[in-house]
Parts: structure tokens; sequence; C-alpha cells
């Protein structure tokens, strides 16, 4: 197994330069609903923000620049994968040295609740209701939808499977097909689906059949099958799909039944150095401002007043049967040693 991605450290404020700057918010405050006059007023008492996040730093920096400009607030930011940024919270707590203000990633609800805040941010109520954690330790920042991908020159449109069944009977492309060596989200989409046995069943023929390479990087994937380095993605994130598109990459995806639904969350930590930073910066996150800019990257927002790159992708995806894949760590368990015995051990 690859070791985790190693965390990276940087300051929006000294990293930004070399970055162009997307997008610049109006300077009337009224034109910020997210920036509230009160909380503002107590968080620039309490220094720089903190922030753990799973983003890449080519739009969280820029997107951090925003909120800085906005606010006057500077943003440490500190990345790295969920895997990484779970260890060092974990580390952290054990020491009694709570460190970050805010974590973006798709874990955080696996982190134990009394390490994050309740709260109630205003732009919550404008976000999609699956995205709002009913416990209010989380929200949605942006919609995760995974499916296949193919390379729109190697592969016509025409000639894409209808569902996962037809993929499984295509011994043609056996060996041209990669997957996330931690793909557990779709295993579980494909046992919701199908149930526990036929959808084991399918996993299995796939695997036999198409045997799927093991990668390292759900981006690295997608430009991989967009330079031709294998001619599908069994299952991907759409956004990085997207990303790769939007940048000129041959490279589309394509929606077969069950679609895994998750997202990416934005959490307070209930040890927060600048609480109301936090709280401020998660509200920002949730507001057009931060939605509009990471759609610029192909992220699908959590918020229905706010469309996609290119437009109707949302539509067309939940034309499929959307499957909502959030599950515990108990869960995780039993379904990495499944992956495990279905796909790496062939």
């Amino acid at each position: 197994m690859n070791a985790p991605a190693k965390i990276s450290r940087r300051s929006v404020t000294a990293g930004i330069a070399s970055l162009a700057l997307a997008r610049t918010l109006p300077a009337q405050a009224q034109e910020r609903p997210w920036l509230d006059a009160k909380l503002l007023a107590a968080a620039k008492k309490e220094g720089p923000l903190t922030v753990y996040s799973s983003t890449n730093e080519q739009e969280g920096l820029p997107l951090f620049k925003i909120f800085t400009e906005a606010t006057g607030i500077s943003v440490n930011y500190i990345r790295g994968n969920d895997a990484s940024l779970s260890s060092r919270i974990a580390i952290e707590t054990r020491a009694k040295q709570p460190s970050f203000d805010i974590v973006h990633m798709t874990n955080a609800h696996k982190m134990p609740q009394a390490l994050l805040a309740q709260f109630d941010p205003s732009e919550a109520k404008a976000i999609n209701p699956l995205a709002r954690d009913p416990n209010r330790r989380w929200y949605g920042v942006y919609t995760v939808y995974t499916t296949p991908a193919h390379n729109t020159k190697l592969v016509s449109k025409a000639d894409l499977p209808k569902s996962f069944e037809e993929f499984a009977r295509r011994t043609e492309w056996a060996g041209k097909v990669a997957i996330d060596y931690t793909d557990i989200e779709w295993l579980r989409g494909m046992t919701q689906f199908y149930g526990e046995q036929k959808g084991t069943a399918l996993v299995r023929e796939i695997a036999a059949n198409l045997k799927p390479v093991l990668t390292d990087g759900r981006l690295a994937m997608a430009r991989s099958v967009a330079a031709g380095e294998y001619w599908f993605a069994l299952n991907n994130f759409v956004n990085l799909t997207l990303n790769v598109k939007l940048a000129g990459g041959a490279i589309d995806f394509f929606p077969l039944d069950p679609v895994p639904l998750y997202f990416a969350q934005v959490a307070v930590s209930a040890s927060a150095p600048h609480p109301n930073t936090a709280r401020l910066a998660a509200n920002f996150m949730l507001s057009r401002d931060c939605q509009v800019f990471y759609t610029k990257f192909g992220r699908l927002p959590t918020r229905p007043d706010v469309e996609t790159n290119p437009p109707g992708i949302i539509k067309e995806i939940e034309a499929r049967k959307v499957v909502r894949t959030q599950f515990s760590q108990e869960e995780e368990k039993r379904l990495r040693q499944m992956f495990e015995a279905l796909l790496r051990k062939r």
C-alpha cells in the first residue's frame, strides 16, 4: 500500500503571489451576506485562521485569498489527504495541543463528535438539506458524485456501456481500466444499489474480466485517462473529471446506476484557537462567493442557486440513481477488507 500524501503548509498571504486571482469580492459589505459584522469584529481580535484541508493548493490558496481580502484576516493553509489530516488531528488531540480552526475534507463526519463544535452558520440555509449534518457538526461545501469516465479520443460515446453489467462483459478493455486503490465509496454504492450478494458478485466479475489497474490519486488518474494511459476510470470524482476536461483534456464522465454521493465538508474545531474566525470562515465556505469560485475548477456546488460549470451537470447526474454513501468508521474497515479481497487479491 502506498504511503499517505505528505501534509504541506502554506500561508495564503505569502504563497498566493504565483497564483492568478480568480475573483475578488465586491467592496460593499452588504454584497457579502456571509460577512457578519459582529463576528468579524470578534474575529479580528483573535489572529490568523488555520485551515486543514484536503483541497489542493491551486484551488485552496486563491479561495482563501478572497476571504483574506474581505476580512483582513490572514490564513495558514495546511494541506494533506483525509488520512494524513485525520492522523495529525488525532496526534494533536492526544497531546492536548489543538492547532486547527476549521477542517475541510470528505471525512469530517467520521471524526469523534466531541472534537467538532456545533454551530449554525447563516449560509447553511441555502445549501442542499442532505449537505447539512442533523447534529450541526459539519456542512457540505461541494458535492462529490462519482461515475466512470472515458478518454473521448479512444472510446466514442456510442460505444460506452449502459450499465455496470455491460461494462463487466467488455473483456476487450481488460487492463485499460483504472480505479483508485482506496475507492470504497464505489464499492459501498454497488452493494447498496444491487444488494450485498449481487453487488459483490458483480464487482468480482468486473475485477476478473476488466482487470482494473489500481492507482494512487484521483486527480492523477483523471489526467492519465485524458492522456490515454488508461481508456477508462471505472469510477472517479465527477469534479476531477471536469477539472481535467475544462483544462482541455480528452476526458468526460458517463453516469451509470448507481452514482455514489457524498460531500466535501467544513467543520469547526471544538477547541479552535480562533473560534470566531473559524465560524466566520465556515460561513464563507457555504456562501455563493466560495461556491461560485469552486465551479471554475469543475467542483459541484451544494447550493441550488449556483450553476455548475458547464451548466446542467447535476441534472444529468441525478437522472440516474444517486446513492448517498456516508458510513461509520466500523463500516469503513469492513469495506476496506472487502475491497482488498475483491480488487487487490485477484
